[in-house]
């Protein structure tokens, strides 16, 4: 039997989030609201399987693709998928699931058809439009922060922007957590400005250094980012971009990256 793509244990928690809805003008009432579960499994359809949102059937019960864009793009806006994501960190926190001891950061790239925000010409992929997902993990892989930037952006000028993404983690006693002990990153990070400013934000830097040969064994410990970010391009909203706004874009990818959260919670597979 197919997994249920919102269980009642995802809902429970996404349920407070989402604010009051727009309000209508008093002349154009218009059609009756959608309940915001079943927006949410028709955002949660276009996420997983990448279909154009004109193409959501409507036999699911859930509204139209362009209802289901105008949620999204309003619960982004109002900050649902940050929130969820910070109390999903919280709820880690609280389990002693993440590991603070060392972080790692890297960057993947993605085609972006029709162009749009956040965009530039792809250094791999032919000058082309294209995007880049950046991912700061902990020491098991689990997101900490994601950005979008466009694929022309060097790694080593989004370093600083990528570490100071990742927000106060509650849920144990005293003051909220915000750092790793060390991070860990590949030689397109290094630079001298980074190697004297991270230590100011209590962090050591741990990069493979420019110019050197490669085997510096920080592959050892850096292939978990990397496979966060495999996990980011299983979804199919987000191995090739087709939203224009990187506001929407960046609501996929944050979706996605508390769905990963989901499935490191201690009670297993929830999303």
């Amino acid at each position: 039997m197919a997994k249920p793509l919102l269980p009642d244990a995802s809902w429970d928690r996404i349920r407070p989030l989402p604010p009051p809805p727009e309000p209508k003008r008093p002349d154009r009432p218009g059609r009756k609201r959608l309940h915001d579960r079943r927006c949410l499994v028709g955002i949660l359809l276009v996420l997983r399987t990448g279909i154009p949102r004109e193409d959501q059937p409507m036999e699911m019960g859930c509204g139209s693709g362009m209802a289901c864009w105008r949620h999204l793009g309003y619960w982004t806006r109002c900050g649902v998928w940050r929130r969820l994501h910070e109390l999903l960190l919280a709820e880690l926190e609280y389990a002693g699931q993440i590991d603070w001891e060392r972080a790692a950061v890297d960057s993947a790239s993605l085609r972006a058809r029709g162009g749009g925000e956040a965009t530039g010409p792809s250094p791999v992929g032919r000058r082309k439009k294209g995007s880049k997902h950046f991912a700061v993990v902990d020491g098991g892989g689990k997101p900490l922060a994601t950005r979008t930037t466009a694929a022309n952006r060097p790694d080593v000028s989004e370093l600083k922007g990528s570490v100071d993404a990742v927000p106060p983690v509650r849920g144990k006693r005293g003051r909220p957590r915000r750092r790793p002990d060390a991070m860990d990153a590949d030689r397109g990070s290094d630079s001298k400005a980074h190697r004297r400013g991270l230590p100011r934000r209590g962090l050591t830097p741990r990069f493979a250094r420019r110019g050197t040969p490669h085997g510096s064994g920080l592959g050892e410990v850096r292939w978990v980012v990397e496979r966060t970010l495999s996990w980011l391009f299983h979804f199919g909203r987000l191995s090739v971009r087709r939203d224009r706004s990187a506001g929407v874009h960046q609501g996929f990818v944050d979706l996605a990256a508390s769905i990963i959260c989901f499935r490191q919670l201690p009670e297993g597979q929830l999303c």
